[in-house]
């Protein structure tokens, strides 16, 4: 008895002990192969500076919800445990924003209001189809600041499906960026210049308003640059990104001379550059045609000293946008959509984090770019499909075009680069040349750089109606959201970043979804099999153990 006492106590003991031991030594395995649910070093360093309260509502929830949008609901509830789980300071809740039917339109209301629009779904069961509107958003909330987060990761063309699984994968990166805009005050600025003839300031609105939430931005007017070069440089090198929005002027030698310095000193820039001067309005007149001509902007030099050269050509393909123009007379005039080669559509392919599970990305009247050696590291961002032709300057471009079939055999030069990443060590332009004024630090060898040539202006253009700028991207025609805005933060995020945070796009994680259609047609199939075979296994047993019993008994 007394044996048993002590084998008792000690499994006990044990048991006590071992509860101690997992309570202070609490560790979480990922058994994932994708490793979905191991947290990137970059959100790590972001919730481990979280040191009081952040309060995310999420707001997926509901009946009805379709079983893909449940597998979002349920991929969410696992990423915010993972970062409750890192810091305990994250807290969140699932609400349901429409639950009161007596305010849902009110409720609608004000969450648009907020810039947080509904998505109307599809809902199949049990081989219906009904419609349901969900919120696929949060907000987060940390020391008297709230931002919002987007939780579905839209895409031109996407199933249901294909739609959830680009949001669980872009996820674990919206919640970052959330944070990290709660967590650490705006530190880096950007100039967006001036004086060379770029786009005016309603039109890149949208834009500027969104660069808004992660940086402090201004404008620079380089006309200084005649006057007082050297303060203008040094006001320039405040500045760590530079931003030429469809410049059409052309550039100083003086000016050059700043723009090439101030990347020698590590100065960031994006540039995006229209080497063709042509403009879809040009051609609303009464011919409906219009030339385009080559644009000198007087950056050749400069950009192939950096290693690209935007050629003066434009690019034309069947897989493009197409153009909105009203067809018949009077009051008999409808607007039709139709083919437009010169608004190529450009579906990133790429893994780069720029790129990645990124939207259909619009350009107008862009031009192929050169990718030219030197030391210098090049990444092909963007580029048109594969059936694409180039086409001369100077050129007529006529509306005439979109009554006539393209030519799949006209699209024969493949695969043009539109959009071009350079990084590393750069050059001067102005190495063993002569300089157009003297400086103190003047540098031929810079420090690390990036620079990124996109040769498209209009790529960062919104449109304005009645003189209120519209979302970028967004084609009021055809109610199509481009992936304009997305692609342009990236880029200015990569160049900016300096904790790794956009390098957590390239996270592959594959959901697995079940075919609701098979599930449909089986459906009576299955619960037979359910219900017969265990009373078809019970009968068996039950014939055989009589069986068994009998012929044990009876000899």
């Amino acid at each position: 008895m007394s044996k048993n006492v002590k084998q008792i106590a000690l499994v006990v003991g044990v048991l006590i002990l071992v509860n101690i031991i997992g309570a202070k030594l609490y560790k979480r395995f990922d058994l994932t192969q994708d490793h979905r649910y191991t947290l990137s070093e970059a959100t790590k360093n972001i919730i481990n500076d979280v040191d009081s309260p952040v309060l995310i509502d999420v707001f997926l929830e509901g009946e009805g919800f379709p079983s893909e949008f449940r597998k979002l609901q349920a991929e969410t509830k696992q990423l915010l445990d993972e970062l409750y789980a890192e810091n305990s300071n994250i807290k969140y809740n699932f609400i349901n924003p429409l639950e009161n039917e007596a305010n849902r339109d009110k409720v609608i209301q004000q969450l648009n209001d907020r810039g947080m629009t509904p998505m109307q779904l599809t809902v199949q069961e049990n081989g219906k189809s009904s419609q349901e509107i969900i919120f696929p958003w949060a907000l987060a909330s940390y020391n008297n600041t709230t931002v919002k987060i987007p939780l579905v990761k839209n895409k031109l063309g996407a199933s249901q499906q294909d739609l959830v699984s680009n949001s669980v994968q872009h996820l674990e990166y919206a919640f970052a960026d959330g944070l990290n805009k709660l967590v650490y005050p705006k530190r880096k600025k950007i100039a967006v210049l001036k004086g060379n003839g770029e786009l005016e300031n309603k039109y890149i609105a949208d834009f500027v308003t969104t660069l808004r939430d992660y940086y402090f931005i201004a404008p620079f007017t380089l006309d200084s640059v005649e006057l007082a070069p050297r303060k203008t440089l040094k006001a320039l090198n405040a500045y760590d990104l530079i931003i030429a929005a469809k410049p059409t002027e052309a550039f100083s030698e003086k000016e050059k001379f700043v723009l090439d310095q101030y990347t020698m000193n590590g100065g960031k820039s994006l540039w995006l550059i229209d080497a063709v001067a042509m403009e879809k309005d040009s051609l609303y007149n009464a011919e409906g045609r219009s030339i385009a001509l080559a644009r000198d902007l007087n950056l050749t030099d400069l950009f192939f000293k950096y290693g690209v050269r935007i050629n003066p050509v434009l690019v034309s393909t069947p897989y493009s946008a197409p153009i909105t123009l009203a067809m018949g007379e009077g009051s008999n005039a409808q607007f039709q959509n139709l083919r437009w080669p010169y608004s190529p559509l450009v579906n990133p392919e790429n893994h780069h984090p720029i790129v990645n599970n990124i939207n259909l990305i619009k350009f107008d009247f862009a031009n192929p770019i050169d990718t030219l050696k030197n030391n210098l590291k090049k990444t092909i961002l963007l580029e048109s499909a594969k059936l694409s032709k180039l086409e001369g300057t100077p050129k007529e471009i006529s509306l005439d075009i979109v009554t006539k079939d393209p030519d799949p055999k006209q699209f024969i030069n493949g695969s043009q680069p539109l959009a071009v990443l350079v990084e590393g060590v750069f050059t001067s332009a102005y190495k063993n040349r002569l300089k157009p004024f003297k400086l103190d630090s003047e540098k031929e060898t810079g420090s690390l750089a990036k620079i990124i040539v996109v040769s498209d202006g209009d790529l960062i253009k919104n449109d304005v109606i009645k003189n209120i700028p519209q979302e970028l991207g967004f084609d009021r025609w055809t109610g199509q959201l481009f992936g304009n805005k997305e692609f342009l933060l990236n880029t200015v995020n990569y160049l900016l970043d300096d904790n790794g945070l956009i390098n957590i796009r390239t996270k592959e994680i594959k959901v697995p979804f079940l075919n609701h259609e098979k599930i449909a047609e089986s459906k009576l199939s299955w619960q037979l099999l359910n219900t017969l075979l265990p009373l078809g296994l019970l009968a068996i047993f039950g014939i055989a153990f009589n069986y068994i019993r009998k012929k044990k008994y009876s000899a």
